[in-house]
């Protein structure tokens, strides 16, 4: 059961990392901070069907890690989950068709290498 919900944290999070970053690009910048140009954000924001996903996920996320937290340790459900990094470097790569450099490959390797170890 353990790995399960460190598997639906891991997903839940990276799915919510990478449809946020697609919503907001497609809502664009939000450079007017006075309350009329806010508001009109705000509801281009909830309107969009990728950030209502992405809020979902973060919302399933979240309440899966509270359960983790209630069955595993602290120092293994942080390092556990932070496979998501390797999720979502992917997802940046393959759906947000981000330009992933070596170093951030190397970086997102050795995250699977530290998940790799605690699960020994």
């Amino acid at each position: 059961m353990t790995w399960i919900l460190v598997a639906v944290v891991v997903v839940a999070t990276a799915v919510g990392e990478v449809t946020m970053t697609h919503g907001m690009k497609q809502n664009g910048e939000i450079d007017d901070f006075r309350p009329h140009a806010w508001l009109r954000s705000l509801g281009r924001a909830l309107t969009n069907p990728w950030l209502i996903v992405a809020v979902s996920s973060m919302a399933v996320s979240f309440f899966a890690f509270l359960t983790l937290l209630s069955t595993a340790d602290l120092s293994f459900a942080v390092p556990a989950t932070a496979a998501s990094y390797v999720v979502q470097t992917l997802g940046a790569r393959y759906f947000l068709k981000e330009k992933v450099g070596r170093l951030r490959w190397a970086g997102t390797l050795l995250v699977m290498a530290g998940v790799a170890l605690i699960s020994l």
